[in-house]
């Protein structure tokens, strides 16, 4: 018995709500891609990250705000490599500056959460605080488990059937 979008979608949540860290791709101004990761806060359907303009990713985002977030299972634990459960979410980026009322209060937060490392770096003007709001995702739970995620709070979901997995033999 296949379960219920909505039990799906409830799945997606509780998965990415597990980490406290995501792979990040963004693009640089040539539109070269550039992968990296960043310890990430996810508060009220957002998803914050605090990052340092040493960073590429950090000049990427002020410059091209859309971007993409990867949640995906550890190999360790995978039944199988080929089908690790993951998440893709694009999402879109807005720098929260320092005189912003939620600034603090976003900062306090992830130090609770990502501990006493945050209450280093808030003090280094070179880290910028970026909300990435979730437009659309992509969840796979396994072989012919694929679905596609949007609205708000991404609750719209619907099963990737449309292609499919096809054989390279031809059916005689």
């Amino acid at each position: 018995m296949k379960p219920a979008l909505n039990q799906i979608a409830n799945d997606f949540h509780a998965f990415i709500g597990t980490f406290q860290s995501a792979i990040l791709a963004t693009v640089n101004a040539t539109g070269t891609p550039d992968a990296s990761y960043a310890p990430i806060l996810q508060q009220n359907g957002h998803f914050y990250i605090f990052i340092s303009e040493l960073a590429q990713h950090t000049d990427n985002l002020m410059k091209t705000p859309a971007a993409s977030l990867l949640f995906i299972e550890a190999e360790e634990t995978a039944s199988d490599l080929f089908a690790r459960k993951r998440a893709t979410l694009k999402v879109s980026a807005r720098a929260i500056e320092r005189t912003d009322a939620d600034w603090s209060k976003l900062i306090d937060a992830m130090e609770a959460q990502l501990g006493e490392m945050i209450s280093v770096l808030r003090n280094l003007a070179d880290f910028h605080l970026f909300e990435l709001t979730p437009t659309q995702a992509n969840f796979v739970k396994g072989f012919a488990q694929a679905y596609e995620l949007d609205g708000e709070m991404l609750q719209n979901i619907q099963h990737r059937k449309a292609k499919g997995h096809r054989s390279t033999t031809s059916s005689k």
